[in-house]
């Protein structure tokens, strides 16, 4: 089965949610202008992701971390208030796959705490899987708490398997096992990363998962930065690559297929034909026929963790 897929890796509006979908809707667009049936954005995509925690110095700049972190969790996605109804009505409608990250507030318990989530939306639009990065790396947490297990799925789709994990839990060597053992097809790979070791990468997960690998960072520069982001001037120059986004599709089993989208704030597509994941995995299946489960034995827990159970009197 052939699956034509686009990957978006063009910049979204820094800590404006209503802008920020608008802009994945053009997109949308345009993927399925071009006939796309599977359209992948990066990480954190709504509203952005959170770059200016790289540069700010944990002392000093507390104050203006602060200020920017409470606009930032006003502009993130609360997906019970339907803050994602724009784009499970756009995959209704276009009969689509669409894979989104984000910057999701939890409105369920705290209503405070962030997490760095993706969502894989069906053609139907429904929301196939929701998934909580479960491991922000160094500063990172002092954005976004720790996510759980309950997003280790791999989903049908009508073009194919699909899996995802954020940027670097993909270094993350079981749960990359966890999908490699639901016979994934694709397995996507939302980033901030970017670079030829990012890549390098990719192709090993390839190898290693015997599946389609896409992955993309956002493609912005300085000049992207909204005039009222706070201190803009002093954190970011408006004329150096802030990451240069690098889509890419790695064949099952390793190679490139398309990209690297380079410093290019436009859509990377690309046929793939699903059936080659399957083909792929008879010289080196590491869920199945190259594996010892009578040495290794991994368990799973994907159940929620909430962080309180009340129990009300009946």
């Amino acid at each position: 089965m052939s699956v034509k897929v686009a990957i978006a890796q063009k910049p979204p509006v820094l800590l404006n949610l209503e802008a920020s979908m608008s802009r994945a809707l053009e997109s949308i667009e345009e993927a399925t202008s071009n006939s796309a049936q599977l359209v992948v954005f990066p990480e954190a995509y709504l509203p952005g992701y959170p770059t200016w925690i790289w540069r700010l110095n944990p002392g000093k700049d507390m104050a203006l971390g602060n200020t920017i972190h409470a606009k930032l969790r006003e502009n993130s996605v609360d997906i019970t208030a339907g803050d994602l109804d724009p784009l499970c009505e756009a995959a209704r409608q276009h009969n689509i796959v669409i894979v989104m990250g984000m910057n999701e507030r939890d409105s369920t318990f705290s209503g405070t705490t962030l997490y760095n989530s993706l969502v894989v939306i069906g053609t139907e639009g429904q929301i196939l899987n929701h998934h909580r990065k479960m491991m922000p790396r160094n500063p990172e947490r002092m954005v976004w708490g720790m996510g759980d297990g309950t997003g280790l799925r791999v989903v049908d789709t009508p073009y194919g398997r699909i899996g995802c994990l954020i940027c670097w839990e993909n270094y993350m060597p079981l749960a990359r096992y966890a999908l490699f053992s639901q016979e994934i097809d694709i397995y996507i790979a939302p980033t901030w990363d970017s670079g030829d070791i990012w890549i390098s990468s990719m192709h090993h997960i390839a190898r290693e998962g015997g599946c389609w690998v896409l992955s993309t960072a956002t493609a912005i520069t300085g000049s992207d930065i909204p005039d009222d982001f706070p201190e803009r001037d002093s954190l970011f120059d408006s004329k150096e690559w802030i990451n240069s986004g690098d889509a890419v599709v790695i064949k099952p089993f390793g190679g490139l297929h398309a990209g690297p989208l380079h410093q290019d704030k436009g859509i990377l597509y690309a046929d793939i034909d699903i059936e080659d994941a399957r083909k792929s995995r008879k010289a080196l299946d590491v869920a199945g026929h190259y594996n010892r489960p009578d040495i290794f034995n991994l368990e799973v827990d994907r159940q929620p963790m909430p962080p309180i159970t009340f129990i009300d009197e009946k």
